[in-house]
Parts: C-alpha cells; structure tokens; sequence
C-alpha cells in the first residue's frame, strides 16, 4: 500500500506539473483525438491492457519518435504504470483508464492507429462468459476503422482456440498476416508463460 500511495503523489505531481506522463481522465472527453494529447503530429501506438507497462515502456523509450497510448482498466495498474513512466521520463506516452471496447468502437477517429497491441487479453474460457471475450466482430472491425493504411495490429494468447478465433475475425476483416513478430516476449505474462512452457500463439496483422 505504501507503494501505490507513493506511486499516486508521483501521478499527481506529473500530472499537476505536466510533466512527462499524463493520465486521461475519460470523463472529461467524448472522443480522444491524438495531436490534442500529444501537442505534435507522429505515429501513434496504443496498447490495450497495458497493465505494468512492461512492454509499452520500454517502446515508448525506444521510438521517442513515436507517440504511445497505453489503455488500462485497473486503478492500482493505471497509477503503477503513470509512477514508472514518470520515473522513465517518458514525454510521449498517455495513459488513459478505460474499458478497451468503448476507446476503440467510440472515442478514437478514423485512421489515426499506427499499430495496435493487444498481449494476452482475458480469454474467458468458460463458454458461459465467452460473451465477455474482448474480441468479437464489431470490435475487430472497429480496430480495422481506427487503423491508417499500413498500421499493424499485433495479437499473443496462450488459449489455442481463442487465438483460432481472434485470427478468422481479423482474417474477415481483410487484415492480411505477415511475418513481422509481435513485441509480446516483453510482457510479464509472456515471460510467465514462457518459463512456464506454455505455447504462445502469436501474429501480425497489417492493413
């Protein structure tokens, strides 16, 4: 507890100084529009379940020529995450907390997504919550609307019929595979699953 109290004056102290990290606070905002968040014209990535910021942080540091969206449902994750990019000096991530299908179906404009990342979302595997799976047509096609020509969506799971599923939606959607590799090894979960000898199923898909 003594941790996140820290990591929350940090967040505040950030956001109060504008200083490097900014947290989006969605009440305020019916549509999220990149040059306004960012004050400058670049690529933008956005990760969906950034949850520590394992993987985002350590992009968003290494293309400062690229701007970065990080989506993160849990407070505890969101302020975690604001405290390590903070203390990174990161000038060109934002971290919103949200609900991943309202900032894709609503808040983001058409074509504005350089690349999508989206490492491991819930699978859900009872067949009674299927239903609440992230991916399901509408949003797969709404990822396809927010996406520019050439952006890449990049997709990992550890559930072999999810991973079947999520790959024939963005299939439908003429959201052609490449052989690029997806950054997901730089995840917790990946590194969990991986020592764990579990099977990662991964892809890239363009636009």
């Amino acid at each position: 507890m003594a941790r996140l109290r820290k990591t929350g004056k940090t967040w505040r102290r950030a956001d109060a100084d504008g200083g490097c990290c900014v947290i989006i606070a969605r009440a305020h905002y019916f549509s999220i529009e990149p040059y306004s968040l960012f004050g400058r014209e670049a690529p933008l990535e956005v990760e969906i379940g950034a949850g520590r910021g394992d993987f985002i942080i350590g992009r968003a540091a290494a293309m400062p020529e690229r701007n970065f969206l990080a989506a993160e449902l849990s407070l505890p994750l969101v302020q975690l995450l604001a405290g390590r990019a903070v203390h990174a000096g990161l000038r060109n991530l934002r971290i919103v907390r949200m609900d991943a299908r309202p900032l894709v179906n609503l808040f983001l404009p058409c074509g504005c997504v350089s690349a999508y990342h989206v490492y491991f979302p819930d699978p859900w595997p009872k067949a009674r919550h299927a239903k609440h799976r992230l991916f399901t047509p509408w949003f797969v096609a709404n990822l396809r609307r927010t996406m520019s020509a050439g952006a890449a969506l990049y997709v990992a799971t550890d559930v072999r019929d999810y991973a079947d599923s999520i790959f024939s939606m963005v299939n439908a959607q003429s959201l052609h595979p490449t052989s690029e590799l997806a950054g997901f090894d730089a995840t917790g979960f990946a590194r969990k699953f991986i020592a764990e000898g579990r099977i990662v199923y991964s892809r890239t898909f363009v636009k």
